[in-house]
């Protein structure tokens, strides 16, 4: 009996070791370096995507692998951030936010749905006065962050803020919600092509935004 337990609690210690090591995927990007260009330039995808999300990655996976390893998905742990170490705060938001820009943007044209068409002019009066805002909010993060769209709790549509890599699915930030749309205004985002002219790189920014993702993450959360 006690060589049963034994191989067994072996045996689990193995699965969770190999688990933690391939539990997180680093996904390829949805599109080549090249392909929003000339809106975001090639140099700047490369290394926004191959050094900067790919460092988050690696960080947040060595940190789950050295005992915080929950078998927990990335968003669950997102989540439940507050339960964990600043160090996984940082890596798994930079690691989490990153896999959810690459996703907002796309080299082909698309429009956004009816229904998101319709939320966009109830809570902001018009698509121009909600580009207003969020160019706004994105041009005025302190520092360094990130703009968001996010569905509140009650449904409504609403811009916010976060510094650094929070995110607003995170449970130690104030304005919490269910993000549709992001944009990355560390420098490593646009410094390369636009120098410290944050403004034209969001402008940009405008030109490349895959509104069918975004669309489908509404409609996904306000079922």
């Amino acid at each position: 009996m006690k060589k049963i337990l034994f191989l067994t609690s072996v045996l689990v210690v193995w699965q969770l070791s190999l688990t933690a090591q391939n539990f997180y995927e680093f996904k390829e990007l949805p599109y080549s370096y090249s392909a929003l260009e000339p809106y975001i330039d090639s140099t700047t995808m490369e290394t926004h995507y191959a050094k900067h999300h790919k460092g988050y990655y690696n960080n947040f996976v060595k940190a789950m692998q050295e005992g915080n390893f929950d078998n927990k998905p990335l968003e669950q742990v997102i989540q439940n951030i507050s339960s964990y170490s600043v160090f996984i705060r940082n890596n798994g938001g930079g690691y989490w936010n990153h896999e959810f820009f690459w996703n907002c943007m796309s080299p082909n044209k698309t429009q956004a749905s009816n229904a998101l068409t319709k939320a966009i002019t109830d809570n902001f009066g018009s698509f121009e006065n909600f580009k207003k805002e969020f160019s706004s909010a994105a041009s005025t993060v302190f520092g360094s962050g990130w703009a968001w769209l996010i569905v509140t709790d009650s449904g409504k549509l609403k811009i916010v803020k976060t510094a650094n890599q929070d995110n607003p699915l995170m449970d130690v930030v104030a304005d919490k919600g269910t993000p549709i749309l992001a944009i990355d205004v560390w420098e490593h985002a646009y410094y390369l092509k636009h120098k410290n002219l944050r403004a034209a790189y969001v402008e940009n920014f405008w030109q490349v935004i895959n509104w069918q993702f975004v669309s489908e993450k509404y409609a996904d959360a306000v079922k």
